[in-house]
């Protein structure tokens, strides 16, 4: 995980992310850490879970989902900065 984020926003934002698709935080956690996203992709509807997969498997659709104002915003939210 990035070193920069504060360890109580991530663990905070698991446990959201947990509760909302039933699957321990740990066990959340430690999938995403091995670049796993079983549990995450269960929870999502069919047609959601293809686009998260062809995301996650198209680098340039990952560049450019993470260049986004949202995606910014949502990192600077988590992270406690602001650029």
């Amino acid at each position: 995980m990035n070193n920069n984020i504060d360890p109580r926003k991530i663990a905070s934002l698991l446990n959201v992310v947990s509760k909302k698709i039933g699957v321990p935080s740990e066990k959340l956690k430690k999938e995403l850490e091995e670049g796993k996203f079983d549990s995450a992709i269960s929870a999502m509807s069919p047609s959601d879970a293809a686009k998260f997969q062809q995301a996650v498997n198209n680098p340039q659709i990952v560049e450019k989902m993470m260049s986004s104002p949202q995606a910014k915003a949502i990192y600077e939210k988590l992270s406690g900065t602001k650029k």
